[in-house]
């Protein structure tokens, strides 16, 4: 089935195309819905609306193939796209392409004011953010840069998973993000983000962010790449765990001058609670310290681990281990001393808590490892931005007790 109009990819600044398509070619309606078609012009990478019709559209096609060739020939060295000023420091968005993942990428650092010398450099704390979120949440919810500024720690926040350009508008959803693979977008907590939406839709993408009108069905949410390396050829993009251990420590070293990549620390929430502590685990000589927010810390028995780690690793479970922190605590302890205290706070109101965070089986691994943990259940508290807001001081101290500031 295809539209009356024939969907145009826009290389354009600032042009918007509306197309309309009959209902009834996609399922009896004899209506019309108005399908938007709109590129956001530089610096941002160009995006591009199709109507997809429920099938595969080669207009759709032809432009992500037009896409992805073009974010092979850009430049890795990341490019500034965004900048606010905050406690005397500032907020910057850069986006580069990345060899590890395929696509063009974004992160964010928060640069605490210059110091006095013009030869001292940053630490380096990563915030790993959870399922459905992007670089752009803990930045502009959790409040991290008051503390990181007095503090003088410099954070590093990435995105999720690998991200593309092209975003795809079929009957009722938007999907958003992804590198075109087939069922990256069937649920949130697995692929990218897919949102649905009812008929008479407003659409806004203005600076990085994107908003729509009333109306609105979260039904999905952001990209979840788990941070791990994903081994089915399906999946080959979602190689988070190089990115973030490898790739951006590089990228970050190479590009910015006033950051110490040596001097490293690593933290997260939910999904990225999971990703801080096994990539700490497994890099004990790369960060001097972790903690978590309600971290997924035993993905081999919850939900969503299991339905991530099938889909990326494949059915094998003992491939799933060096991605789990409970199983990683008992294999790290054998070679390996974990000396720094691990931080962990987790909400006792937290919907997720029993089912799928179960902080206890990490706690009973570290006991038996005589691995020094701190876990702070927090009466009241849920999953959300304001639990991590009430208690992200203390972490940001934490980190900069080990990172001897």
């Amino acid at each position: 089935m295809k539209p009356e109009t024939e969907p145009t990819y826009i290389c354009a600044r600032y042009i918007c195309t509306l197309m309309y398509v009959p209902i009834a070619q996609m399922g009896g309606i004899g209506k019309q819905f108005l399908s938007v078609l709109l590129v956001h012009p530089p610096p941002y990478r160009r995006i591009g609306f199709f109507c997809n019709c429920g099938k595969k559209n080669p207009a759709r096609e032809i432009a992500f193939e037009r896409e992805r060739e073009r974010e092979r020939e850009m430049e890795i060295k990341p490019v500034e796209i965004s900048s606010s000023k905050m406690f005397g420091g500032f907020n910057k968005r850069y986006k580069h392409y990345s060899p590890t993942l395929g696509c063009s990428m974004t992160f964010h650092i928060y640069f605490p004011p210059p110091p006095p010398s013009s030869s001292h450099k940053f630490a380096v704390l990563y915030w790993l953010s959870g399922l459905t979120c992007s670089d752009e949440n803990f930045i502009a919810k959790s409040g991290a840069q008051r503390v990181a500024s007095s503090e003088g720690i410099a954070l590093i926040a990435p995105d999720t998973s690998p991200n593309a350009a092209v975003l795809t508008i079929s009957f009722l959803e938007i999907f958003i993000g992804g590198l075109n693979v087939e069922g990256e977008a069937d649920s949130w907590d697995f692929g990218v983000v897919r949102v649905s939406l009812f008929i008479g839709l407003t659409l806004l993408f203005a600076d990085g962010l994107w908003s729509t009108g009333t109306g609105t069905q979260y039904g999905y949410g952001t990209g979840a790449g788990f941070y791990l390396n994903a081994t089915q050829d399906k999946w080959k993009n979602w190689q988070m765990y190089d990115y973030v251990v490898k790739e951006l420590p590089q990228l970050l070293s190479e590009n910015f001058p006033q950051l110490d990549t040596a001097r490293a620390s690593i933290f997260g929430h939910s999904m990225g609670g999971h990703g801080a502590l096994t990539i700490y685990l497994k890099n004990l000589d790369k960060y001097k310290s972790v903690s978590a927010f309600s971290p997924v810390v035993n993905p081999l028995n919850c939900p969503w681990g299991q339905k991530a780690f099938t889909n990326y690793l494949g059915a094998n479970k003992a491939d799933w281990e060096v991605y789990d922190a409970t199983c990683l605590m008992a294999m790290i302890s054998k070679f390996n001393d974990v000396r720094a205290t691990i931080l962990i706070d987790q909400g006792e109101d937290d919907k997720f808590l029993h089912d799928q965070l179960m902080p206890h089986k990490f706690e009973e691994a570290c006991k038996k490892a005589k691995v020094p943990l701190l876990l702070r259940l927090q009466p009241g508290y849920d999953h959300s931005y304001y639990f991590i807001a009430t208690f992200i001081d203390d972490h940001i101290l934490h980190h900069a007790q080990a990172l001897k500031l």
